[in-house]
Order: structure tokens, then C-alpha cells, then sequence
């Protein structure tokens, strides 16, 4: 059956500030060419969206319906958007669930939410913070002796949080799409993850340089486990995700589905013909669990997001480590699971995160008096660049 277009939208306007575009942290190289077949990608025929008025003031319902026509297409499938805030709001969906049926995308799907999972690991350790059960100025290596090794100097838990560590990145179960396709099913844990980060010996000094890393909240995840004396979905759970409301997120484990309604996500590759087709990669064990492997929707990133920066989740001294960049450090831009972003003198706070098949964006600036949450069934999902429809609606989103 060919795919169909179909968009489906929801606006309610209030009055805004001009606001920026976000830039995705991409992961992945370019792809090798699978040794499998692909399904061949066509484009589904022309169809026009229903009329939907716009406002001179608050979301841009016109560029919002533009940015979504036209999914399914070469670089996404689907998308899912939600434009909140004290300015106004705007809901649209767009593409299809999966290629094969051409059903119209679910609204409400689950999905992949990759590092803007790294958003509940910090709140879960400044929740600790702010009980005392976990000092920021600590060397982890003292909440978990022997992790490291003797070549790294001390490591704070602060640092973990902005990526001033200094710890390289861990070994994964390979490097190009082929590889990490064929172990979809299988997974490394945490504490091989970091023994094989550890065994490369420091980056850098800790505090003296930021690079952005998954091997910082891997660790985070496993102080979690530590200071909690539970596994780390279990504590994330009850630390944030409950008292959040985040009633559809949660942590697969070892499981490679996603439960629940989804919509599928596939990945571009290059055929041994030259020709290019589109591989399913919905199901996949994720990795780093701390660092990238939630499941969730726009609703609960929404709600997650709102009652971040509202202070409902953690305590205003220790919320301020997610609006603080380290200072002294050139070019530094994270702070403690967020990236600060500005655009013509206003800041904006966000998230990303890609899985194969799937790309989230969090946004906001701290007032909400704007947010942003979007998922796209991106084909490119760990590209090198940032995916157009991903592009597309970060610019008509904060306009």
C-alpha cells in the first residue's frame, strides 16, 4: 500500500517573543552499506493539509503546518509536535506509523527519546543532592572506588553533569550502521561500558575543557544505583518520573520493543546498487541507559520540561546547576543536563537526542514563556548534519 500524508493539528494563541533554532548533538559517521536487503523508499502522492487559521501573535500555525507537509519523505517518516508555553500552544502530527500500512502517524505515540534522557539522570542526582545523599563536589571515585583506576585525578560529581570530566568515551558494539544493526539485540553494561572508557586513560584534566560524552552519565546512572541501593529505571522512576506525571516514560531494560502505540523508525542506507532504501530499526535494545535510553512521548517531555523549570522537581539551589555553564571554559555551552543557547539576546535551554529512527528536541526559555518538544522519525537520525524536517520545525516552532 503507498503511503499517505496526513496532518493533524491543534492551536490555542497568546502573545511572544521572537525565539531562536536549536542545533542537534548528532552522533554517527557516515553509514557503510548493510549487507541485507532494504526496502525501497517511495514518495507517497501529493495531498494538501486542512486549512488551519493563523494569528499574527504566539505559534505560527502557517509555518508550523509548512514545516510538517509533505511526510512522509526522504528524511522522515513522522513527526510529532507540541509548541507550549505562556505564549500560546500548538499540537501537529504529521506522516505515517509505518510504511507498509501508510495509517496515519499516532499523536500520542512513544518513541526512542535518546540523551534528553540525560535531562531526568541530572534531576535524579540533584534530587539526591538536595537530600544530602550525593555531594556535588565529591569525587565520584569515592562513591565508587576502583571505577577509574589510579591514572585519573580526581572526578566531582558536578563534573559528570557538564561533561568537564575528562573521561573518554566508552567502546560500543561497533561503529558503522552495519556493525550496530547486527548487535541490535545485545547490549554492554554499564561497568564494561566504563572499564573500557577507563582502560584509555584521561582526556584531559577534570574542570579544564568540556566534551560532551554519554560515559559521563553512564556513570551518573551507576552513583545512582550506589547511593539509591536500587537499579537506576527504578530510581529515575520514583525520583522523577512520578512525581513529573510522566505516566507513558519509561526504561525498556533488554527489551527491544516499544510498548505501547509507536510509530515505526527506519534508517536511510546505501544499497550495493547505489540506490538507497530504508531499513526498520524500531526494535533495538538501547544502550546507555542513563545516558540515552528512555521511552517517551511529547506530552511527558512537555511535563517534564514545565515542571523542571517551574522548581516542582528540584529544589531551586540545586536547580541552578542546570542553568549554569562552567565558567573558565572556552566555547563550553552544557550545563547539568542542558545546553544553553542564545539568539539575539534571549536564552534559550535545551535537549536533544537521537536513536536510530528517532530525534527529540527539548526546549525553552526559562520563564516559559516558550517551550518545544518534537519528535521526527528522522532517516538520519545519526547523521552528521542536522535533519531538514528536524531544521524546519525548530525554526517555525521559536519564530
Amino acid at each position: 500500500m503507498r503511503a499517505r500524508r496526513r496532518i493533524t493539528v491543534r492551536t490555542t494563541v497568546r502573545t511572544m517573543a521572537l525565539a531562536a533554532a536549536l542545533v542537534l548533538a548528532l552522533g554517527a559517521g557516515p553509514l557503510a552499506a548493510p549487507a541485507f536487503a532494504a526496502p525501497a523508499f517511495a514518495a507517497p502522492a501529493s495531498s494538501a493539509p486542512a486549512a488551519v487559521p493563523s494569528e499574527a501573535h504566539g505559534p505560527d500555525g502557517t509555518a508550523l503546518r509548512a514545516a510538517l507537509d509533505g511526510l512522509p519523505d526522504q528524511d522522515a517518516t513522522a513527526a510529532l509536535v507540541r509548541v507550549g508555553g505562556t505564549d500560546g500552544r500548538w499540537r501537529g502530527s504529521a506522516g505515517v506509523h509505518d510504511l507498509a500500512s501508510g495509517r496515519p502517524a499516532d499523536p500520542d505515540a512513544r518513541f526512542r527519546a535518546g540523551s534528553t534522557t540525560k535531562v531526568v539522570t541530572a534531576a535524579a542526582v540533584l534530587r539526591l543532592a538536595a537530600r544530602g545523599e550525593i555531594d556535588l563536589d565529591r569525587p565520584v571515585q569515592r562513591y565508587l572506588p576502583g571505577l577509574l583506576g589510579e591514572d585519573f585525578r580526581p572526578v566531582t560529581v558536578r563534573q559528570l553533569l557538564n561533561h568537564t570530566s575528562g573521561i573518554p568515551a566508552g567502546d560500543g558494539l561497533g561503529s558503522t550502521f552495519e556493525e550496530l544493526y547486527a548487535h541490535r539485540y545485545e547490549t554492554l553494561s554499564p561497568r564494561e561500558v566504563v572499564a573500557s572508557a577507563a582502560a584509555k586513560g584521561p582526556e584531559f584534566r577534570p574542570g579544564s575543557a568540556q566534551h560532551y560524552l554519554n560515559i559521563n552519565y553512564t556513570i551518573l546512572g551507576l552513583l545512582i544505583e550506589k547511593v539509591t541501593g536500587r537499579p537506576y529505571a527504578t530510581a529515575a522512576g520514583e525520583l522523577v518520573l512520578a512525581p513529573a506525571g510522566m505516566r507513558d516514560t519509561y526504561f525498556p531494560g533488554a527489551d527491544p520493543r516499544i510498548l505501547g502505540p509507536h510509530n515505526h523508525g527506519y534508517q536511510a542506507v546505501e544499497k550495493a546498487d547505489g540506490t538507497t532504501g530504508l531499513v526498520d530499526v524500531t526494535d533495538w535494545v538501547p544502550a546507555d541507559e542513563a545516558a540515552g535510553g528512555m521511552i517517551s512521548t511529547t506530552a511527558d517531555l512537555e511535563r517534564l520540561l514545565t515542571r523542571l523549570f517551574r522548581g516542582d522537581l528540584v529544589p531551586a539551589p540545586q536547580l541552578e546547576e542546570m542553568f549554569t555553564v562552567p565558567a573558565g571554559i572556552a566555547g563550553a555551552t552544557y550545563t547539568a543536563g542542558l545546553q544553553r543557547y542564545e539568539y539575539e539576546g534571549t536564552v534559550y535551554w535545551l535537549k536533544t537526542g537521537a536513536r536510530y529512527g528517532y530525534s527529540t528536541v527539548i526546549a525553552g526559555t526559562r520563564d516559559l514563556s516558550r517551550t518545544l518538544v518534537q519528535s521526527v522519525n528522522s532517516t538520519d537520525a545519526k547523521g552528521e548534519g542536522m535533519n531538514p524536517v528536524v531544521q524546519r520545525i525548530a525554526m517555525a516552532a521559536l519564530k
